[in-house]
């Protein structure tokens, strides 16, 4: 099954170069090629690619956001990312922002071919770098207690979540980036925290945070 695939770099240079290499390889058909991350979510409603080659650092979208908005609105195109950069600060946003597949440009083309049928068929088109990244991080994590007490007053766990940046001074913007998610849907949050906590602004909820245990008061240790 050949693959309709977009690329997403904004350096031209090496845009043009991995749409070169892509041509060359067997089962991938490349049918676009964008400078931003805008374009890309452009082009991908326009052409409806299976996989899009997507760049990290790029001006006005970066490749976090681009692909958080593709997988949103267009969840049959798979991501894989195609970077310079395996830290932590872009490897962990990307994969929580939908990505499938992550590469680094020092991958060969057959690398790249593979981690595209990978995704197309369900898998992770991870490069063993990452994977073995990922496995460090998970094996750093500590275990999760299996009870943990229930929120009050029905709050989910994502609404104490935001209520806990909520009380950091966090804009709803500032917790949209922090928490990958909408400004919009940060805000159906708030909503939610204000009517199930009684509170009618930030304030309040900051009090009701602390009364409830949710969030402690700096200075305070943890015995």
């Amino acid at each position: 099954m050949t693959a309709r695939v977009i690329v997403v770099d904004d350096q031209a240079v090496v845009r043009e170069g991995i749409v070169m290499l892509l041509g060359l390889m067997p089962g991938i058909d490349v049918v676009g090629a964008a400078k931003d991350g805008l374009e890309a979510v452009t082009l991908v409603g326009e052409l409806a690619p299976d996989v899009v080659l997507m760049d990290l650092r790029m001006p006005r979208c970066d490749g976090v956001e681009a692909t958080r908005r593709i997988r949103e609105r267009y969840p049959m195109t798979q991501v894989v990312v195609l970077t310079t950069y395996d830290d932590d600060d872009s490897l962990f946003p990307a994969l929580r922002a939908g990505a499938r597949g992550y590469l680094t440009k020092d991958a060969g083309g057959d690398e790249i071919v593979k981690a595209v049928q990978d995704v197309m068929a369900g898998d992770a088109g991870l490069a063993p770098a990452v994977q073995r990244r990922l496995l460090e991080r998970v094996s750093a994590v500590p275990a999760v207690p299996e009870e943990r007490e229930a929120a009050p007053d029905g709050l989910t766990a994502r609404e104490s979540e935001v209520l806990s940046l909520v009380a950091e001074g966090l804009s709803n913007h500032e917790i949209a980036r922090r928490l990958h998610i909408g400004a919009a849907t940060v805000k159906t949050h708030i909503n939610n925290i204000f009517a199930k906590a009684g509170v009618r602004d930030r304030a309040q909820a900051v009090r009701y945070a602390y009364q409830h245990g949710l969030i402690r008061p700096p200075g305070t240790n943890i015995t």
